[in-house]
């Protein structure tokens, strides 16, 4: 247990740059549970700077095992999650790379449960908080079950899993008041990462869109580590592993996340299950960055740091198959709660890296499974069990719900001929690389750069994407009431872009005031990459997205029809909102049931949307200040607004002009040729101009 004494007053910056605070004089020393003092908490025990971590390192293990047995029976992080069933197809071609079954036939479709999360909020917080995004897939190969889990961002806060319970801490409500709930937006955090240069990268991440995904099925997925793949021939590469959207890679804005939260807390998980009850089966790509040994060793940056990505320009992506969910749990708790990831569930073919990040996570899932799930036996548990067959000596535990036979739990024995045996042949065996190096608790050099990376994403993104970025940084920091964590971060932020500190300080007010921080090592000025920004890249696509239609009783039937085929001709949904929760008629008589009324149906809740009351009911809506601020709010979170005649006066009061730009369309009569053109821009960004 923490306690109060003398603050440290000395300081040093280790050799990747990490900070080091150390006692002084009689300040209090930092010791484990056990009273033993420790000489560094920056670092875990490893074999020479980057090679692998030591089983022995027991304040690493007390550290990570009282972190993980925190929370009693919620998830200490990624407690808001949601998951379905689905099927993973490989494509032709990948046993030159590697010899993992589920990877090898075109034909075969592997069974999957994936589930999505936010990491820092618990099971109660809202969908749309400002948060990374867990990105986890179960496979159940003939071989075993293997668990791929990541995040929808390919890079991490922190360098060496040692430091995870002080992120997570500084990140969760602070202790004495418990809140802010799933919110990063205040001291403790900030104060964390401004101490802790290695979080830069992450940092430009989190506050941009990519914090605020659109769905679960516009979401890019990462397996943020270095693994390794290994062929039939014992060959080996290391990968990266990347999910690729079908449908793209979108976000809300902020003013919309904020509204959504408010309108409709389980916006994600409504629109994923909604999307598989109508059919409309999420799908991704599943790819990977291969490269040797060799060519890691010439990139600028350590492959073994989690907070570094490669870009695709230095190695292009390698498809390997698709995954497509198309089913729904049939029990929240029994599936989606009792699921247990842990990344060192891997198959032949699938092996890890030295990465120091990885390794601690390779203790801490199983770890927190035992004490989330209560027993050893829950592998047992349906959604975990393992759909090939399986067979060992490990025998009784907690909640044991199999029924061994037999008299022999041991092995080797000679009482059971048919009793599990080795199987050198098809058996998991680690590849051989080559270890060895001092006993030592030290970050690698190669580790040292941080923000030249962060650099990269900044200067990648778009002008719209820049500005949110900004945004984010002024709104969190704004919200410190440390002025020496603003100064410092400004510092930092200096470091990666000066025009972005400069915009940021402006935004705060605190122009001149950054500190001066000098980086452990020269910052890079690498040359964009197109595929680290979202739309950029983003396809011009209505496909997954939603219309809303604010209409009224008596709707133009022309206007109707063509917005109904239009989302249907778009692979789109449409949705209708009207006064009330009542079925309307159309002009020519047919019956409609809303989707929403207009109280819990604001814009906010659709991609784009249409304004085409009938003309006997304009007056009424016009009359309605719920009605106008939906006009309000669909222009101010940059949507295509399509009208008709009878909506006009709807517009003018609203003070939203009719010929404002390209994303406000005249639709009447049913012609929606320019507002489809619009729409599939995704956003007006030059609304925030």
């Amino acid at each position: 247990m923490a306690k109060k004494g003398n603050a440290a007053s000395g300081s040093k910056i280790g050799n990747g740059g990490e900070l080091h605070q150390t006692v002084s004089g009689d300040g209090q020393r930092l010791t484990t549970n056990q009273g033993v003092v420790v000489s560094d908490d920056q670092n875990t025990l490893t074999v020479g700077p980057r090679g692998p971590q030591l089983l022995e390192d027991f304040i690493l293990r007390e550290k990570i095992t009282h972190f993980d047995h925190e929370r009693i029976p919620e998830r200490v992080v990624h407690a808001r999650g949601y998951a379905a069933h689905g099927y993973f197809q490989a494509y032709k071609g990948n046993s030159k790379l590697t010899k993992a079954a589920f990877l090898q036939d075109p034909e075969a479709q592997t069974p999957v449960f994936c589930r999505f999360s936010t990491v820092a909020g618990s099971a109660g917080s809202p969908d749309l908080a400002r948060d990374v995004r867990g990105f986890s897939v179960k496979f159940y190969t003939s071989e075993g079950n293997y668990d791929l889990v990541g995040n929808n961002m390919p890079v991490f806060f922190i360098q060496d899993a040692i430091k995870f319970p002080d992120l997570i801490h500084s990140v969760k409500p602070e202790p004495d008041r418990d809140f802010p709930q799933a919110q990063s937006a205040h001291n403790t955090f900030w104060d964390f990462v401004s101490l802790n240069p290695e979080s830069m990268h992450m940092l430009m991440w989190i506050m941009s869109d990519r914090a605020i995904p659109r769905s679960f099925r516009m979401m890019e997925g990462f397996g943020v580590h270095t693994f390794r793949m290994i062929n039939n021939k014992g060959e080996s590469k290391f990968v990266k592993f990347h999910w690729r959207p079908k449908l793209g890679t979108f976000s809300v804005i902020w003013p919309e996340a904020v509204q959504i939260n408010g309108a409709d807390p389980d916006f994600h998980r409504r629109d994923l299950w909604n999307a598989i009850e109508a059919g409309d089966f999420p799908e991704w790509e599943l790819s990977v960055q291969a490269f040797s040994e060799d060519e890691a060793n010439g990139f600028d940056f350590d492959v073994l740091d989690p907070t570094k990505l490669i870009p695709e320009e230095l190695v292009p992506l390698t498809p390997l198959g698709k995954m497509v969910l198309n089913r729904n749990v049939d029990n929240f708790f029994a599936e989606t709660e009792q699921v247990a990831f842990c990344p060192s569930h891997v198959v032949p073919g699938i092996d890890f890296s030295n990465d120091p990040l990885l390794q601690g996570r390779l203790f801490s899932y199983l770890d927190t499974q035992l004490s989330r799930l209560g027993s050893p036996n829950f592998h047992q548990i349906p959604v975990n069990k393992p759909k090939c067959p399986f067979a060992n000596f490990q025998r009784d535990g907690h909640m044991q719900m199999e029924v061994p036979t037999g008299n022999v739990a041991n092995q080797p024995n000679s009482l059971d001929d048919g009793a599990p045996r080795e199987d050198p042949k098809h058996g998991f065996t680690s590849f051989g690389s080559q270890e060895s190096g001092q006993k030592l608790r030290i970050r690698p050099e190669s580790f040292a750069d941080h923000y030249t990376q962060a650099r990269l994403f900044w200067v990648s993104m778009t002008a719209a994407e820049q500005r949110h970025i900004v945004g984010g940084f002024a709104f969190e920091l704004g919200k410190c009431d440390q002025v020496k964590i603003r100064t410092r971060m400004l510092g930092h932020l200096q470091n990666i872009d000066r025009d972005l500190a400069e915009q940021v300080a402006d935004a705060l007010g605190m122009k001149g005031s950054a500190d001066k921080i000098k980086p452990k090592v020269p910052v890079g000025d690498p040359q964009p990459s197109p595929p680290l920004s979202q739309y950029s890249v983003a396809p011009q696509t209505l496909a997954g997205k939603k219309i809303g239609l604010l209409t009224t009783d008596g709707v133009d039937a022309s206007v109707y029809q063509s917005l109904a085929k239009l989302a249907e001709d778009e692979q789109a949904t449409l949705e209708i909102v009207t006064p009330k929760a009542g079925p309307i008629k159309t002009s020519k008589g047919e019956t409609v049931t809303p989707d929403h009324f207009l109280a819990g149906g604001p814009s906010v809740l659709f991609d784009c949307v249409v304004v085409g009351p009938a003309a006997s009911q304009s007056e009424t809506l016009v009359a309605n200040a719920d009605a106008i601020d939906w006009i309000r709010d669909a222009f101010g979170h940059l949507k295509v607004i399509g009208f008709n005649d009878a909506a006009k006066p709807m517009f003018e009061k609203a003070s939203v002009a009719i010929d404002a730009d390209e994303g406000v369309v005249d639709v009447s009569g049913g012609n929606f040729d320019a507002f489809t053109t619009a729409a599939k821009k995704h956003r007006i960004w030059d609304r925030e101009c």
